[in-house]
C-alpha cells in the first residue's frame, strides 16, 4: 500500500486530530481533497479488490483534513463523501469483526463497533447534513471517522486481543451485514 501512496502507521498524521474544513470558504481545498481521496481509491481498487467495501482518509494520503471517502462494494452504489463528519449518536448494542487498514494491510482486528451510528457532515456548501448508517455501512463510515480523530483501530480493539495475520484471517473472517 505504501507504494500506492497510503501512509503507513508510524506517520505522525495518522495519530493527529485531523483540521476540519471551514466551509464554504475552504470549498476548493475540499474539493482539491476529495479529488486526491477519490484517485487513491482508484489506484488501490486496481490493484486489490475488497470484497467488504472500503474507505480512505485524508490523513492516509498524507493531508491532515477532515475527508474521507467510503465506497460500498456494491460498485453501482455511489461512494459517501464525509467532510468534517462528526459522529452525533450511536446504537448501544455493538456487533465484533474482523477490519483491516490500507495503512497496515499485513494484518486484521477484531473491533467491536455500534450496530448505527448517527453522522453528521458538512457540504461543499457549507450545510449541515445528518445521515444514520448501518450494520456494515456504519463500520466503514465509523472505521474512516476514526482516522480522522486521529485513532487506528487497534485502539478499539479489547485490551489484551491482537490483530492477526491476514493469512490467518482469511480461514476466520465473515462477510458484514449491510441490512437488517
Amino acid at each position: 500500500m505504501r507504494d500506492l501512496g497510503v501512509v503507513q502507521r508510524g506517520a505522525p498524521v495518522l495519530a493527529e486530530r485531523a483540521r476540519v474544513f471551514d466551509l464554504p470558504a475552504e470549498r476548493e481545498a475540499a474539493e482539491q481533497a476529495i479529488e486526491r481521496l477519490f484517485s487513491s481509491m482508484e489506484r488501490i481498487g486496481q490493484v486489490h479488490p475488497f470484497a467488504k467495501g472500503m474507505g480512505i482518509a485524508a490523513p492516509q494520503i498524507g493531508i491532515g483534513r477532515a475527508a474521507a471517502v467510503v465506497q460500498l462494494p456494491d460498485p453501482g452504489t455511489p461512494a459517501i463523501v464525509l467532510l468534517n463528519p462528526r459522529i452525533t449518536e450511536r446504537s448501544t448494542d455493538a456487533d465484533e469483526q474482523y477490519e483491516g487498514c490500507l495503512s497496515f494491510f499485513d494484518v486484521r482486528g477484531s473491533v467491536p463497533r455500534p450496530l448505527w451510528i448517527t453522522v453528521e457532515t458538512t457540504t461543499l456548501d457549507g450545510q449541515a447534513v445528518t445521515t444514520t448508517y448501518e450494520r456494515g455501512l456504519a463500520r466503514l463510515v465509523h472505521h474512516e471517522i476514526d482516522h480522522l480523530d486521529g485513532l487506528l483501530y487497534t485502539a478499539r480493539m479489547e485490551t489484551g486481543v491482537a490483530p492477526i495475520p491476514v493469512e490467518q484471517y482469511r480461514q476466520t473472517g465473515r462477510s458484514w451485514a449491510y441490512e437488517q
